[in-house]
């Protein structure tokens, strides 16, 4: 049900309720200064990401042992790694998989959540009870150890990065959406849609969800910095994707050892590439979340 927003007397629209409280939320939000910061360093990495290697080619698949090693210098501008490949093209191409895993992972994770968080809250009773307990039994365990456990008995490629750091991570979101519901299913368009013989799916579908968007969307930046964490966590173990593909974890854990004999740009463009992009995107959920509750005590 959509509400519409008062008008004046002869006014020739009237504009609904929903599209002014986002307008006024995009508004808040582009005056929150850190999380335009973060948004506009969310786009500049990713088009270095996947626009760069266009712009700026190099081979990251054959050993090349005549240049490894080699100081930052204006061939190569990040200098090379053990094997002699281009730092700063690897740190293009592992940040494409970071990105890759990271953001499909927390959507993942988010679209899984959102489904289980809205079933338990508006079935409530023993239902709600026993899927909640299945999140809290989840939640009890690190997500680490899960990730570590999987990738000792198997080797993940990127496919299976994303269903496994998804199926480990939506158990937050689905705690957040159940309380949304909780309190959205009491509301009296819901209690109307229900009384005329509306379905449960129907409900959910057409006002639970809808209306718990600010919450899935703020939800959803937060995993995917979470999922880029781990990927990296994950792979600077040696536990992640394999060569010769990368991720910016894989760069730190190659460049480590490399770092005490002075070779600092293995290890310092990845570390800071990791911090920027989990800063920003954790920026950016920040401004989200501030801008929805100006929105919700509007």
């Amino acid at each position: 049900m959509t509400q519409l927003a008062p008008s004046a007397p002869g006014a020739p629209l009237i504009e609904p309720v929903a599209a002014t409280g986002f307008r006024l939320a995009a508004r808040r939000f582009s005056h929150n200064t850190l999380a335009v910061i973060g948004l506009v360093v969310i786009v500049v990495i990713v088009l270095f990401c996947f626009v760069g290697p266009f712009l700026y080619p190099t081979d990251q698949t054959h050993t090349l042992l005549e240049q490894a090693n080699q100081r930052p210098s204006g061939l190569h501008w990040l200098g090379t790694d053990a094997v002699g490949h281009d730092v700063l093209g690897r740190l293009m191409y592992g940040g494409k998989v970071s990105l890759l895993v990271g953001i499909a992972a927390g959507v993942l994770a988010t679209v899984v959540g959102t489904l289980w968080g809205s079933i338990a809250g508006y079935v409530g009773g023993w239902v709600d009870a026993v899927m909640m307990r299945i999140v809290d039994a989840g939640i009890a365990i690190p997500a680490l150890f899960i990730l570590l456990v999987i990738s000792a008995i198997t080797t993940p490629g990127v496919a299976g990065l994303i269903l496994i750091l998804g199926l480990v991570s939506w158990l937050v979101p689905s705690r957040l959406i159940r309380a949304e519901t909780l309190t959205l299913k009491n509301r009296d368009y819901v209690l109307t849609l229900r009384a005329i013989g509306g379905s449960h799916a129907r409900a959910i579908g057409k006002h639970l969800l809808p209306n718990s968007v600010s919450t899935i969307v703020v939800a959803a930046t937060f995993q995917v910095a979470d999922a880029i964490l781990l990927v990296a966590y994950v792979s600077y173990l040696g536990l992640g994707v394999q060569p010769p593909a990368t991720d910016w974890g894989g760069m730190l854990s190659a460049g480590l050892t490399a770092a005490y004999s002075g070779r600092w740009w293995l290890i310092v463009p990845p570390g800071l590439a990791v911090i920027l992009i989990v800063c920003a995107f954790n920026a950016v959920g920040d401004g989200l979340r501030d801008a929805f509750d100006v929105r919700g005590r509007g």
